[in-house]
Formats: structure tokens, sequence, C-alpha cells
């Protein structure tokens, strides 16, 4: 492929940049609509028996900061477990209200479940990127255990969890900031988050090909809240530089259980990034299950079995490495 040049290769960043936010925003309905029989065990009539919520509670000073909790109705235990599951929306677009069958399966299990909203990129905030994302996200936690300990509910352990640009912040939080949680991060679960910002693998975008460069460069960038140029691509400065938004760089023999679920036809982010992803969790001997949806995009709407496994993974591992007391 020639090299694009002059304001044709302005044009190609530009295409690249812009369908990178419509495909991505559009990833906050990534989950199939359809719900097999199967599925239908993951939602509850919600009611008084099961659980209160409490919403729109502030964790910092932006407009965004606000976070819901959706509390067991039973509130006579000494210790409960938490789990954070993070809206999608290609981290410009979704809510935390867009969750909420999610949050009151969890909490029909017994868990505190919390949704969090975080500041998204638009016109009106274009600082905003999955860095600082992240550390909105890790802001929050120590807001979350102090407010669900006022309402009765004294949190000892958690997990965290999303869906595509919300995997994406919850595995940033497991695996780079588990340090530094307030309590332990016993394990992990999401679909379809970009754990790595390798241009070669990101070929839904065409970074792979010849005169992609300042496109690939400009989009990471926008992404890590930094500038990345040409020059630092396929470099350990680049690595450096993406290392806060890219979940792979923080894997280690220590990293926590895992349940992620991919579709190998995805065309909003990378399913190669994904690969390298479970070949570090093995090579680390982590406890994890690399659920790949064979026939399936973003939405993984193609394979309602494996998408059943993946939630009946997702129980069994919450069963295992953080049980309801």
């Amino acid at each position: 492929m020639k090299k694009v040049k002059g304001k044709k290769k302005g044009m190609f960043i530009f295409l690249c940049i812009i369908a990178f936010v419509v495909s991505f925003a559009g990833s906050a309905l990534f989950k199939a609509t359809y719900k097999s029989p199967e599925m239908k065990k993951y939602t509850v009539n919600w009611n008084d028996e099961i659980g209160a919520v409490y919403t729109d509670i502030s964790y910092g000073e932006k407009e965004a900061n606000k976070f819901d909790i959706y509390a067991p109705a039973d509130a006579s235990k000494s210790n409960y477990k938490l789990v954070v599951y993070l809206h999608a929306g290609g981290f410009t677009t979704g809510d935390k209200a867009d969750d909420k069958e999610m949050l009151q399966w969890l909490c029909s299990k017994g868990y505190v479940a919390v949704g969090i909203n975080y500041t998204l990129r638009s016109e009106e905030h274009p600082e905003a990127s999955v860095y600082s994302q992240s550390i909105e996200i890790k802001e929050a936690m120590p807001v979350i255990i102090e407010k669900a300990k006022e309402l009765g509910y004294n949190i000892d352990a958690m997990a965290i969890s999303g869906g595509s640009a919300g995997h994406a912040l919850a595995m940033l939080y497991a695996y780079r900031d588990a340090d530094t949680s307030p309590v332990p991060v016993k394990m992990l679960f999401g679909a379809v988050g970009p754990s790595s910002f390798y241009p070669e693998d990101w070929k839904c975008y065409g970074f792979d090909q010849d005169g992609s460069e300042e496109a690939a460069a400009e989009l990471f960038g926008i992404m890590a809240g930094k500038p990345i140029t040409v020059d630092m691509l396929g470099t350990p400065e680049y690595d450096e530089q993406m290392k806060d938004i890219s979940a792979l760089f923080w894997v280690d023999e220590n990293t926590v259980p895992s349940v992620l679920a991919y579709g190998a036809y995805d065309k909003v982010q990378s399913f190669d990034a994904s690969i390298r992803l479970d070949q570090k969790l093995t090579e680390y001997g982590v406890a994890h299950e690399y659920i790949v949806l064979e026939h399936s995009g973003h939405g993984l709407q193609n394979d309602s079995k494996k998408y059943t496994e993946y939630m009946e993974k997702v129980e069994e591992y919450l069963n295992e490495f953080l049980p309801v007391d």
C-alpha cells in the first residue's frame, strides 16, 4: 500500500479517528439483545425484598463523578463483598444506569453492587482520556467503601468488571491499581475491552498498513492523554508511554483471577490484543478463562451458548474467589 500524502493523509487520520469514536461509542450496546432461556437466570424481578438502590452519590468534584449502590435487603451480616461494574460506551458515551440488570443480579446474589460514571471524552471535555478515566475510577473506590459502611455494609473484599470501555478500565484497576485498593481485589471479569495498543494488532482500523502510522499515533495519543509520535511506534519508549492504559503490561504472577470474553470478528477493538493478554496470563500462571465467541463481533451477538458459558464462568469464579459469607 502506498503511503498517503498531504490532504489525503490528513483525511485518512480523520476518518480513522471518527470510525473509532462512532463504532466504539456504539459499543454501549455490546451485549446481545436476544436473551436465550439459559441467560434468563442472570436477570431478576427487582423489588424491595432483593435490595435497595442509592443513586447519584458523589465521589469527586466533576459533574460525572457519581455512583449508584445496589445494596442487599439483608443488612445483618458483619461483612459484605463488593462487585463494581463499569459501563460501556467507547470512553465517550454510556451511563451506569445502562447496567442495572447486571447490578440487580449481582445484588440478588448477596453482593453490594456498584455502577460508576466517569468523565467522558466530548467537546465539553476534550481533556478526558482513558488514563484520566482510570484515575477517576481509582479515586472513587475509597468513597464507595466508606459510603457502603455508612449504609451498614462493611466491605472486606471486591471484584471489578465491565463491558468494552468499562472492561478496559476494570482491567486497569484490577491489574495496575490493586495494590492501592482500600480492600483486596479478588477477581476480574469482563468482555471485549482493549488491553494493549500495538498498532499492528489493530487491523480493524488498518493500522497494520503502511501510511497509517500518523493515524495510529494520534488516536492512541488521544486515548493515553499524551502526545504519541510516529517515531515512538515500535520502540520501548512507546511501550512506556502507553503503559498507563495498557492492562497487558501490568500482568504478573500476582494478577487476580480473570474471566474474559472476546468476539473473534471484533471490528471495534483489537481481537489480536486479547490473544496477547491470554498468552501473558498463561505465562504467569494466572487463573483465568479466555472465552472466544468464534462467530461474533464486538456485540457478542452470534454465540448465545458461548455467552452463556462466559456468564457461567463468571458465577463460578465469583463463588470461588469472592464467596458471599
